[in-house]
């Protein structure tokens, strides 16, 4: 592809640009370093099959392998390598120069702005299940010099070098648990940044090792393509209407029937009655919603629909990619979409269907009221052994994993 060269350096300056704006209307400030690098690695040389437009789009990944239908291998979107980088240098006490940094997922991309950040004293080395995206890898890192990154063609799911430990293990593909490897080959007091999906809910999480636990640091509304290999774990979608969805990600078991009778009922809705302005960032209310679903003894799932349903009136979900739902007695509810007031503020709302659902809506519009008066507090993720006894846990609301224990508070915002 031949490339204009001052139209490149615009659409480069321009991207970063963008993503310095776009994390500071979130309330971030990017790091210096980061942005540094950002601005002097070439994306468009890790993406050569792409328009040189798309390869400097801030908020777009580019998809490199398919099988079928289904993406499998993506260079990604630029706001969320550099929301990671972030998390990464921010939990890192001293921040990332002469560390040493294992990524698992090998765009290429990534892996050279970490070997800019780390400097010539730290190392990188990537790692994938895929011949083909690392053969990719090794190709695209050699054009963009960068041939001193280590390319490794293996599941990461086990140890790589078990003599060997990180500082930092990034993790680029949306994984469903901890693997032992990642925390033993993490050095003590390192940071693990990893897409984990969460209560069906998938967040970067940034967290640092002590012994055989890792708390959280920091957390970010993400989305991956699936990990392959030995740490695969299927997402289950169920169909309780025509273009409406539940998915299942912990194993739960649903009547779809029942359900889908359940939302055939007519809706009730309830509102929280709440005034917040258009700029609320609402990301950890629904880790707030699962939590508090789950220990009230409910299920919790997560309703997805496509947009002819929401056109149809069938469901109204405040986001039909991944909406918190629950299942008790004899209600369906789930959180509903905004109501908007003439002054541009916004409440906040559940819908209910079935025999129960005025009382399912109030303990929902309840759950959401609390989590605003309690300070809109966010999520803490500690990550123990499974097999980790009940009462050395910390107290919260407890998922198990096949290898970890998960465990969810919240402190104040």
């Amino acid at each position: 592809m031949s490339v204009d060269t001052a139209s490149g350096e615009d659409l480069h300056a321009a991207m970063v640009d963008q993503l310095v704006a776009d994390q500071a209307d979130k309330g971030l400030i990017m790091r210096p370093e980061v942005e540094a690098v950002l601005r002097s690695v070439p994306r468009h040389l890790f993406t050569p099959d792409s328009a040189l437009r798309e390869a400097y789009r801030a908020d777009q990944a580019v998809v490199t392998k398919r099988v079928g239908d289904e993406a499998v291998s993506s260079v990604s979107a630029p706001w969320l390598i550099a929301e990671m980088l972030g998390q990464a240098a921010d939990a890192i006490d001293g921040g990332l120069a002469g560390r040493h940094v294992l990524e698992i997922g090998s765009g290429g991309y990534n892996a050279a702005l970490l070997r800019e950040l780390v400097g010539p004293s730290g190392s990188v080395t990537t790692v994938d299940i895929d011949r083909e995206v690392t053969d990719r890898a090794t190709a695209c890192l050699a054009a963009a010099g960068y041939d001193d990154v280590a390319v490794v063609c293996a599941d990461a799911e086990r140890p790589l070098d078990p003599g060997r430990s990180y500082d930092l293990i990034i993790v680029t593909v949306g994984a469903w648990d901890i693997s032992p490897a990642w925390t033993a080959q993490l050095a003590e007091n390192g940071t693990l940044v990893v897409p984990l999906r969460t209560f069906g809910m998938t967040r970067s999480w940034a967290m640092r090792r002590t012994g055989d636990r890792l708390v959280s640091h920091s957390q970010r509304l993400c989305g991956f393509v699936s990990m392959q290999g030995a740490g695969a774990h299927e997402v289950r979608y169920v169909d309780i209407a025509d273009g409406v969805h539940l998915r299942l990600d912990e194993d739960q078991q649903v009547n779809q029937d029942a359900v889908g009778e359940l939302l055939a009922q007519p809706p009730v809705q309830a509102w929280a009655g709440v005034s917040l302005p258009p700029r609320t960032v609402l990301a950890d209310l629904d880790m707030w919603l699962a939590s508090r679903i789950i220990d009230a003894g409910q299920q919790f799932v997560v309703l997805t629909a496509q947009q002819e349903a929401v056109d149809a009136g069938v469901v109204a979900p405040a986001w039909r990619f991944g909406t918190p739902a629950a299942l008790h007695n004899d209600a369906f509810c789930y959180r509903s979409t905004l109501r908007w007031t003439d002054d541009d503020m916004f409440d906040l709302g559940a819908r209910a269907h079935g025999p129960d659902a005025t009382a399912a809506a109030g303990r929902m519009v309840g759950h959401m009221r609390a989590w605003l008066y309690a300070g809109s507090p966010s999520p803490v993720l500690n990550v123990l052994p499974a097999g980790t006894p009940d009462g050395d846990l910390p107290a919260g609301t407890v998922l198990d994993k096949r290898h970890s224990r998960l465990v969810l508070t919240f402190t104040p915002a």
